[in-house]
């Protein structure tokens, strides 16, 4: 008996984490006008255990607040608590927190963000 075909087979999962994270983004990194210092509370849907307010002048929390919207925020979130001089500044490393499919959709769509991250790891 020949297997079964099926002509509309679904997406692998990481095609599917891929559209999900590039449909959150803006056109543009100017559009992230997020605060450059301070203390940030997160909402529930971002963060939904353990630390929801950060003080963005203390680099560890900035970082994991950084981390943790690019994870899980949605486009309203991500534009209003990412800063860009700050999501910019911060790329080298936050791009080895996070997921490698975050890190492909945020560098496919900001090469601004690949370049420094190449440029740092070559340092």
């Amino acid at each position: 008996m020949a297997p079964l075909s099926h002509s509309l087979s679904p997406s692998p999962a990481a095609d599917v984490l891929r559209a999900r994270y590039a449909g959150r983004l803006p056109a543009s990194l100017d559009d992230f006008v997020g605060p450059p210092s301070g203390q940030v509370e997160l909402p529930l849907h971002v963060a939904w255990s353990g630390l929801r307010t950060y003080d963005l002048d203390r680099p560890r929390q900035r970082m994991s607040l950084y981390r943790t919207v690019l994870a899980e925020g949605q486009h309203d979130d991500l534009v209003r608590f990412l800063h860009r001089d700050l999501l910019a500044a911060q790329w080298p490393v936050l791009r080895t927190l996070v997921s490698r499919h975050v890190r492909q959709i945020w560098e496919d769509r900001f090469p601004t963000l690949a370049s420094a991250g190449r440029t740092s790891a070559a340092a």
